[in-house]
């Protein structure tokens, strides 16, 4: 990722997720996803509706609001990451701050690209693999969230925002490892 500003590397993780999304069938919304209890809309529902209330609380912005996950799962999304696109876009996010009492005080296009694209990186399995499509992750992406991530495990675990380590195989590639990790079966057989 080095080099690329917080709007390209949004850019380039929403349009990975954005392919997924567009490659969906019709029937394919309610297939189970990785995510217990979720299913494939259930997937974009989460980035589209935890992060507009974590954005304004930090910053004030508020993010256009799209047609419901149940009615247009895909129009939500592309309204949804258009939105934060422009955010990052905008030349005043150079110069913005995001405050929240559990991150402390950040540029904002730090914030976006730390709490939020990230998510959507790791999302982008969850939604792939509900649907039959390609899992493949950026290998060099997937090194440097696990060598990140690994370092603050004992953080991660106790924010409840992950499950439990799942063992993979010794020698596993880089994306396999991170998946593993942060509790995903990369191993385990679809469900359908």
């Amino acid at each position: 990722m080095t080099g690329r500003t917080p709007a390209d590397e949004h850019r380039r993780v929403a349009a990975g997720f954005g392919e997924r999304v567009r490659g969906v069938g019709s029937d394919g919304w309610d297939n189970p996803s990785p995510v217990p209890e979720w299913q494939a809309r259930d997937v974009v529902r989460h980035l589209v509706e935890w992060f507009p209330p974590f954005l304004k609380g930090g910053s004030g912005i508020e993010l256009p609001d799209g047609p419901s996950v149940d009615a247009d799962p895909a129009g939500a999304w592309f309204t949804h990451s258009d939105g934060v696109q422009s955010v990052l876009d905008d030349p005043r996010t150079a110069t913005a701050m995001f405050s929240n009492p559990h991150t402390g005080d950040l540029p904002l296009a730090e914030a976006i690209d730390r709490f939020y694209t990230t998510d959507v990186f790791l999302h982008t399995w969850d939604l792939a693999r509900a649907t039959g499509q390609d899992e493949s992750l950026d290998a060099d992406k997937c090194a440097e969230m696990l060598a990140g991530m690994q370092q603050m495990e004992a953080v991660i675990r106790s924010s409840g925002q992950y499950g439990p380590a799942v063992t993979v195989p010794d020698g596993a590639d880089v994306q396999t490892r991170l998946l593993g990790f942060i509790g995903r079966d990369p191993l385990a057989a679809v469900r359908r």
